[in-house]
């Protein structure tokens, strides 16, 4: 999924100001794949370019800075995402976690800093958990595929909650081969 086609997919549901938009992105995909915030708004420049979407800018009467840019999706932009729509997506899940990516090597660390890491993630996904499950009661009635998407991420939630706990009651057990298998690898003088 690129960043192009999330944009013109968030306009088809409303105009929204730049800052709304990575709001949006940062708090409903970003567990999809990785976003890279810095590119919005240089993206949404070159959409606009491209005549994919307009810009128009609104002063707000009070506020101090810049007028803020609201951003609306043109016909060109909608066919380009109905384009998209219809391809076939990119690839196969994907699923990129820097907590996963360390915990492979936690068997070369600190076994108490591991389970330690563990709770805290924990704490975190019970935390998106809640929040998840107040979504997909307000997407309720948004439109079956957005609804069917709040589910997916419950689930996947409860799934890795699960697992966490499962992982921290391991951890917290004493580990008898961990402590073996680390003397022999201390060579002999």
């Amino acid at each position: 999924m690129g960043l192009k086609h999330s944009i013109l997919g968030l306009l088809n549901y409303k105009p929204m100001h730049g800052y709304r938009l990575k709001e949006h992105l940062e708090r409903n995909f970003g567990h999809m794949w990785s976003i890279n915030y810095g590119q919005i708004y240089p993206n949404l420049k070159k959409m606009h370019n491209d005549g994919l979407i307009t810009m128009e800018e609104e002063i707000c009467p009070g506020e101090k800075g810049p007028p803020r840019k609201r951003y609306s999706i043109t016909d060109k932009g909608r066919k380009e995402f109905q384009q998209w729509l219809r391809s076939s997506p990119e690839g196969g899940m994907l699923l990129r976690d820097p907590f996963l990516m360390r915990f492979v090597f936690f068997g070369f660390g600190d076994n108490r800093r591991a389970l330690a890491m563990v709770d805290e993630q924990i704490v975190n996904y019970e935390k998106q958990l809640a929040r998840r499950y107040t979504n997909l009661q307000r997407w309720e009635h948004t439109g079956k595929y957005v609804r069917l998407i709040a589910d997916l991420g419950v689930r996947m939630n409860e799934m890795y909650l699960a697992w966490l706990k499962e992982v921290q009651t391991e951890l917290a057990e004493p580990d008898q081969n961990r402590a073996g298998a680390a003397e022999e690898e201390v060579p002999v003088r």
